[in-house]
C-alpha cells in the first residue's frame, strides 16, 4: 500500500482514536477533540472520518457488547494500526518538509 494522504480532520480524529487506546468509539472520539482543542465538532463528522480512516486502512474495528443504556444495541470501537501510524507519521513529515526555511513576512 503506497502513502495514505490524512487531511487536517482526519489526522487530528486518528490522533484521537490513538489517545483513547480501546476506549475509541465515536463520543469519545468527540470529546477528546473538544476537550483538547477547545473546538466543537459535530458527531456526523467524526462517524464519517472514523469509516474513512477505516477503509483507508488507518483503524480496525470491533462491536462491544450491547448495553440496556443503549437501547441493547452495541458501541463500535476504532482502534489505530501501524498503517495510521506511519501514514500519521508521513504526513506530519511532509507538512515539517513543507514548513522548512519559511520566515514570516515581515508586512
Amino acid at each position: 500500500m503506497g502513502h495514505v494522504y490524512l487531511g487536517e480532520f482526519e489526522q487530528i480524529v486518528l490522533l484521537a482514536v490513538w489517545r483513547l487506546g480501546e476506549e475509541g468509539y465515536g463520543m469519545r472520539v468527540r470529546q477528546e477533540i473538544e476537550t483538547r482543542l477547545g473546538r466543537s465538532v459535530t458527531i456526523g463528522a467524526i462517524y464519517v472520518t472514523l469509516e474513512r480512516l477505516a477503509q483507508k486502512g488507518c483503524t480496525r474495528t470491533h462491536t462491544g457488547d450491547p448495553t440496556a443504556v443503549r437501547g441493547g444495541r452495541a458501541k463500535r470501537f476504532y482502534t489505530i494500526t501501524p498503517a495510521g501510524v506511519t501514514a500519521l507519521e508521513e504526513t506530519r513529515r511532509q507538512l515539517d518538509r513543507m514548513w522548512q526555511g519559511l520566515r514570516r513576512p515581515t508586512s
